[in-house]
Order: C-alpha cells, then sequence, then structure tokens
C-alpha cells in the first residue's frame, strides 16, 4: 500500500512538473532584435534617442517638417517629464515614438523587474503627456542587450527591439558634415539612421537639410520604423490579459481577427498567452471617417462598449473615436454616447470552402483573414469545435 501511496505520489509531482512547465510557455514571445529593413527598395528611417535635456527637438522638427519627413523618435520617461511641451510638439507632428527607458540605465545590469519598471514608467509619462503609447517599439539604453532583456522587453508589449546600422557618433560633438558624410557614405536600402535630440549632439540640426537632400538624389524615401517593418499602427491602445482570455476572445472583442492581433505582438503560438500580459492593440489609433450618420445611445447597467458596438454593428474603435473617449473599458451609467452607423452596408462578398482532413473553423478563418465568429453565424453553426471533413462552409470576406 505504502509502494502504491508513493507511486501515485510521484506520478502526481510529474503531472504538475508538466502542467507547471507549460504555463511557463505562455509567456509573450521575446522582442525581436532589429538593426536595419529587410528590404531592397530605397528607404530609411531616420530615429533621435531623447535624453535628459532635448536641446534641439524644435529645431529637428522643423527641418523635417519642411521636408515633409516623419522620423522616430525614441523617449526616456525623464526626459519627456523634463520638457512635455517639446515631446507633445513631437506627437502633434505625426511622428512615431519608441521607448528608450525612464532613467538610460544598461539593461542588461539590471532585474527584470527594474526592467519593466523602466518601461512603465516611461509608457505612463508619454500617455499623461499626449494620451498615446510608445508600444509597439523599444531602443536599449547604450544600445546594450541580451536574450534576457529581450524576454523581459517582449513580455511588457513592446514587440520589436530598435537598433541601427549607421552610428552617427552624433553625441560627440561631431561637425554636420561629419555627421552628413557618415549616413551619406553608409546608406543602404532599409537603413536605420541613430541620431540625438540633445545638447551634445550639436551638429545634427546642421546635418540634417543637406543630409535629406543627398539622400533625395540617391533615390532615397524616407519611413517611420514602423513603416519600414511593416508594424501596426504606432500609438495603438493596449489591453491587459484577463484570467479566461483567449486570443480569439481578446480578437472578438476589439473587431480584430486572431491573425493580427498575433502579428503585433509577435505571437507565434496562437494558445499562448498568459494572465497579466500586455497587448498591442494594432489600428485603434487611426482615425476613424466620419460616419455617414449616427444615433444617440445613453448607458445602461451592465453595458459595456463592445456590447454597444455589437449592438449597432460597428467597433469599439470608432464609438471610443466619435466619444473622445481614451480608456474603453470606462463608461458610466446614463452616460450619452454617439454611435456610428452606416447608412448602406457593403455587400457580403462569400465564398465555398470544402473542409479537409486535420482543418479547424480557426485554420480556416486565418486562412481567408476572418474570424470564426464570422464563419459560424454565415454556416448556422453551434459549437465551433464541430465541423466535419466534406462539409461544405460559406466564408464571408
Amino acid at each position: 500500500m505504502l509502494f502504491r501511496w508513493s507511486k501515485l505520489l510521484a506520478i502526481a509531482g510529474l503531472l504538475l512538473f508538466s502542467l507547471l512547465s507549460f504555463t511557463s510557455q505562455a509567456d509573450a514571445a521575446s522582442s525581436t532584435y532589429i538593426t536595419k529593413g529587410n528590404t531592397m527598395s530605397k528607404v530609411v528611417a531616420l530615429t533621435f534617442d531623447d535624453g535628459a535635456d532635448g536641446t534641439n527637438i524644435n529645431k529637428i522638427l522643423d527641418t523635417l517638417k519642411t521636408n515633409n519627413i516623419k522620423a522616430t523618435f525614441f523617449l526616456t520617461g525623464s526626459g519627456i517629464n523634463h520638457h512635455p511641451g517639446w515631446i507633445r510638439n513631437i506627437a502633434a507632428a505625426g511622428h512615431q515614438v519608441g521607448n528608450h527607458s525612464y532613467s538610460h540605465p544598461d539593461f542588461t545590469k539590471i532585474s527584470t523587474t527594474a526592467i519593466q519598471s523602466e518601461l512603465a514608467r516611461t509608457e505612463t509619462a508619454y500617455r499623461n503627456a499626449t494620451g498615446k503609447s510608445t508600444k509597439p517599439i523599444f531602443r536599449a539604453p547604450f544600445g546594450a542587450s541580451n536574450t534576457t532583456v529581450l524576454k523581459a522587453v517582449g513580455d511588457a508589449g513592446y514587440t520589436h527591439t530598435i537598433q541601427w546600422n549607421i552610428d552617427t557618433i552624433d553625441w560627440r560633438g561631431l561637425s554636420s558634415t561629419e555627421i552628413t558624410n557618415k549616413v551619406v557614405n553608409n546608406i543602404v536600402p532599409g537603413s536605420i539612421v541613430l541620431m540625438h535630440t540633445g545638447a551634445g549632439a550639436s551638429g545634427t540640426p546642421g546635418a540634417l537639410p543637406g543630409m535629406i537632400s543627398k539622400l533625395k538624389a540617391k533615390g532615397y524615401k524616407f519611413v517611420t520604423v514602423s513603416e519600414l517593418l511593416n508594424l501596426p499602427a504606432a500609438g495603438g491602445s493596449t489591453y491587459t490579459v484577463k484570467a479566461g482570455d483567449t486570443l480569439y476572445s481578446i480578437a472578438k472583442k476589439y473587431n480584430l481577427t486572431v491573425a493580427a492581433l498575433a502579428k503585433a505582438n509577435n505571437i507565434t503560438n496562437y494558445n499562448l498567452i498568459r494572465v497579466g500580459q500586455v497587448l498591442t492593440i494594432p489600428g485603434t489609433s487611426s482615425p476613424t471617417p466620419p460616419p455617414a450618420s449616427s444615433v444617440k445611445y445613453t448607458v445602461k447597467a451592465g453595458d459595456t462598449l463592445y456590447s454597444i458596438a455589437s449592438k449597432y454593428k460597428t467597433t469599439v474603435s470608432a464609438i471610443a473615436s466619435a466619444n473622445n473617449l481614451t480608456n474603453i473599458n470606462l463608461i458610466s451609467v446614463g452616460q450619452v454616447l454617439n454611435i456610428p452607423v452606416k447608412q448602406t452596408p457593403p455587400p457580403v462578398v462569400t465564398v465555398k470552402y470544402t473542409v479537409k482532413a486535420g482543418d479547424t473553423l480557426y485554420s480556416i478563418a486565418r486562412t481567408y483573414n476572418t474570424t470564426v465568429t464570422a464563419i459560424a453565424k454565415a454556416n448556422n453553426i453551434a459549437n465551433v469545435n464541430s465541423i466535419r471533413v466534406g462539409q461544405v462552409l460559406t466564408i464571408p470576406r
């Protein structure tokens, strides 16, 4: 009897170990380390790191505006709090922003908890200053990174760690000519150029006009980092995973496909997310086109933006935009909302698909860039886990 109990306990221990091992795999994927864009097109991303002083920000912005160029700025939280007005100028001009930590420590020398605190404090500072997000891009202070750093950064919702392939070392006080030559002489398709906004980079404002002119003469166009890497629009909202959540339920809540949500967060296994994980919700910061018409709705007990959006066949982001809501989880009973609705919905285009061995509604939805719910509704399927080989499905597009 004692032997039997010992054996059972051993088996239980192995099962518990396996469960814990599986759970630990549910973390987000590590942040992807990028030094340049993977393209043969003549495009270049100009990037600027902002530290504590930001002396040259407005001069840089003036030159970018004159040349109709959008750049990418990596901000520190201390800099945001030191000169929030200049930071708002960056955001108002439509430039992309990424996280560069709060106090610029070497991330390879601090704990995972400290890393996530640095990122969170900067994200909070930027949201407080502009109402926007720094996600999904991050640049490591000093360019210092390793696998532990990339894992912590990925878990915090920053899917891409952006380095560079052209370092102007402008912070050393190089002349405008030296800075220009470093860029023009080393440019290749997909380049990411590192510059700085601080007083130490005194030659950078003077270098930009000539640098831009010479790069244009070589046939180069200027893009943001997200445009270079074909990432979701910067500044989208975020969502913190709760108990019981799945990528499918979150995607449905935001009127997205699972594939789009996974791509925005560098998730390779759609079944592995963890409670507390911060996800970037792609596209929610993009302006919503003016609706053809709208109706008024008074919030009732139990309402959520998602339930209201479903009722009126619109999206959460459209309602949020129409009512200037920054937190989609905060609405109050009695609040009157403008609900954008379309007068003439576009026709639904469908295709036919015959279920094959190994198919699931999820895999079919992913193939056709639609949702499981849409396919289930179009085919009156009550149990989304029950389809059979040879079954012909209508796929709404």
